[in-house]
């Protein structure tokens, strides 16, 4: 019924016992993960896990975080991205939160991965923070709308959805949803389109409540869709179907 569209199973404290996390997916009706990159240092791990496990998806780019001796090339990300159970290029974007001082290199690593997510026809995966204006703007620039993809752990306001909805983009919910403080991300996953509209857990990290302070897992997207039925007065059945139907249509091209 349910899918996790953004986890990080080969993060420590995960990796370890992913055959439980797996028995855990299935008893919560959680039928498949993508397992997002975050370097291409760990990128082997990330791909191996896909590989081995018929549910399971990858990604593969560098996040905006990650200060390198060497960047990222457009050809690269492009090759590694040829992999069959490869379906997204990311997680990319801006953070601002985290790093002060000229983050140019930032914004040019995010148009890298644009541009190898439209030579390699595949979506992409962005993260925000504290850069919603910049990072929409590069992908106005850069016309990410090509490919589109999914702006992962949204926790932007109504408008800024909207905006990257505008641009062919769809929008993630993590775990955050449920924390009673969420107000402007309630507010966007109350009126976005359902259509456009992804759950995810981000392990492991942003354990949703009622775990909240524990380790994260992608059985616990769940709770993240029992909170957008609750916030739009819907069943939970129609949120289960609607964003497993938006995650096959996105990330697996499928009708």
């Amino acid at each position: 019924m349910f899918i996790d569209s953004h986890c990080h199973l080969n993060f420590p404290g995960l990796s370890e016992q992913l055959d439980a996390l797996l028995e855990n997916m299935r008893v919560n009706q959680v039928s498949h993960a993508l397992c997002v990159s975050v370097d291409l240092l760990s990128f082997p791990e990330v791909l191996a896990i896909a590989e081995n496990h018929a549910n399971l998806y990858a990604s593969v780019g560098v996040h905006p975080d990650y200060e390198l001796d060497t960047e990222p090339t457009q050809s690269g990300i492009v090759a590694l991205a040829q992999h069959p159970k490869v379906v997204a290029i990311g997680e990319t974007g801006l953070d601002y939160y985290r790093l002060t001082g000229d983050l140019e290199w930032q914004r040019e690593r995010f148009r890298t991965h644009i541009r190898a997510a439209k030579e390699s026809g595949k979506p992409l995966i962005i993260h925000t923070r504290s850069a919603a204006a910049d990072t929409l703007r590069i992908m106005a620039e850069e016309q990410a709308g090509q490919v589109g993809g999914v702006m992962h752990c949204f926790t932007e306001n109504l408008e800024v959805a909207q905006a990257a909805i505008e641009q062919g983009f769809h929008i993630s919910f993590s775990g955050i949803l449920t924390f009673k403080n969420a107000t402007i991300i309630k507010e966007a996953a109350q009126n976005i389109p359902l259509d456009r509209i992804l759950i995810e857990t981000d392990s492991p990290y942003l354990a949703p409540t009622p775990h909240r302070g524990k380790t994260n897992q992608p059985a616990f997207v769940k709770h993240v869709a029992e909170e957008i039925a609750r916030l739009r007065n819907i069943p939970l059945e129609e949120v289960g179907a609607a964003t497993t139907r938006n995650f096959n249509r996105l990330f697996l091209k499928q009708a």
